[in-house]
């Protein structure tokens, strides 16, 4: 598949199989984050890859969060909600945890050390669809949580930016829908 048609079909699947993904199928994936552009060279990129049992630090630091902000965390409700924060971690068979670790070298931007774990990101995504896999870039609050920051031994400066939960599609074909480039797009200059 070439990558126009990778953009035009990659849609986010949040629904997937159990199935295990190859090693080889995943390292492919996460090569392809690391060749996204990054100004200065800097590659502020940190990987986690979460299979089996691996995924219960995610569901831990879910749940953790859930806590932190519950008045009564012994009530049977909210066990049910913590037992279910804690369960998402476990919607995929892998999920790749990606964070920003800004450098310190002077003159550089932090916020484009953010930009340039984002386009990592979409290039796992469009990677993981050009596989036939489905995924789904999940981000919220929790991500960028202190106790998240602490379950991945994240510096204070760095930041989680999202999971990519990772599986065989358990959706049929789904379609997408923009509004046409045109009425995003002021074009300055005269045509050549």
């Amino acid at each position: 598949m070439d990558v126009i048609e990778a953009i035009h079909t990659r849609r986010s699947i949040g629904k997937v199989k159990q199935d295990n993904i190859a090693v080889e199928t995943i390292e492919q994936i996460l090569e392809a984050g690391v060749w996204a552009p990054n100004h200065r060279h800097t590659e502020p990129w940190k990987f986690f890859v979460l299979r089996g049992k691996g995924r219960e630090q995610l569901g831990q630091a879910l749940s953790d969060i859930m806590r932190e902000g519950i008045e009564n965390p012994d009530s049977p409700e909210s066990q049910e909600a913590l037992g279910k924060a804690f369960a998402k971690a476990f919607r995929a068979p892998v999920i790749i945890a990606a964070a920003v670790t800004p450098t310190d070298k002077p003159g550089v931007i932090e916020l484009e050390e953010y930009g340039a774990v984002f386009a990592a990101i979409q290039n796992m995504l469009l990677a993981a669809h050009s596989l036939g896999l489905g995924a789904v870039w999940r981000t919220g609050e929790p991500c960028y949580h202190r106790i998240m920051n602490e379950a991945f031994e994240l510096r204070e400066q760095d930041k989680m930016l999202g999971f990519i939960y990772l599986g065989v599609s358990d959706l049929g074909e789904l379609k997408g829908k923009r509004e046409d480039f045109r009425s995003k797009t002021i074009w300055i200059g005269e045509e050549d």
